[in-house]
């Protein structure tokens, strides 16, 4: 069994090396953690007739892509609410925002039970109870490559739903 601590001290530049390459330097910290927090839990799952070199950089490369999508996502809606909220000067939400906040949550949840069976499972399997591909390949009883197609197609059909909220 390999040893976190090992992997950090052969391959934390290479690691670092990718993030460079996708995140500006100073956000490079974070998604760093995040990559070795990745590892870390999903470390009694490696294989090892796998190649761990190939391994890291692939939980590295996806968590970069996660993380500049995360960043347009949250700058596109913190736009977006900057123009529509407005908090009282106590910070607490208005009413008018806690009725837009669950109307929207409300939209959500509608679209979620309008997808068809598959990908509502998918989406609620992935999304809201964040289990692993794995876990979920497990419970489908499906392989992972199957799990992250559904997803994706999940996904782009919510999205299409819930376009007006973007």
């Amino acid at each position: 069994m390999i040893k976190f601590e090992n992997i950090i001290k052969n391959y934390e530049k290479n690691i670092r090396k990718i993030i460079n390459s996708f995140v500006e330097t100073d956000n490079a910290q974070d998604v760093e953690q995040e990559v070795l927090i990745k590892v870390w839990k999903n470390l009694p799952e490696y294989k090892e007739e796998n190649k761990l070199k190939s391994w890291l950089k692939v939980i590295t490369v996806n968590t970069c892509k996660d993380y500049v999508k995360s960043k347009q996502f949250k700058q596109k809606k913190k736009a977006q609410s900057d123009e529509m909220l407005h908090f009282t000067a106590d910070n607490l939400p208005t009413p008018e925002l806690k009725l837009l906040q669950n109307e929207r949550h409300q939209k959500i949840l509608n679209a979620i039970n309008e997808l068809s069976l598959k990908h509502k499972e998918i989406i609620i399997l992935c999304d809201i109870k964040e289990l692993t591909y794995e876990e979920i390949s497990q419970k489908l009883n499906c392989p992972a490559g199957t799990v992250r197609s559904r997803l994706f197609n999940a996904r782009k059909a919510l999205q299409y739903k819930l376009r007006d909220l973007m």
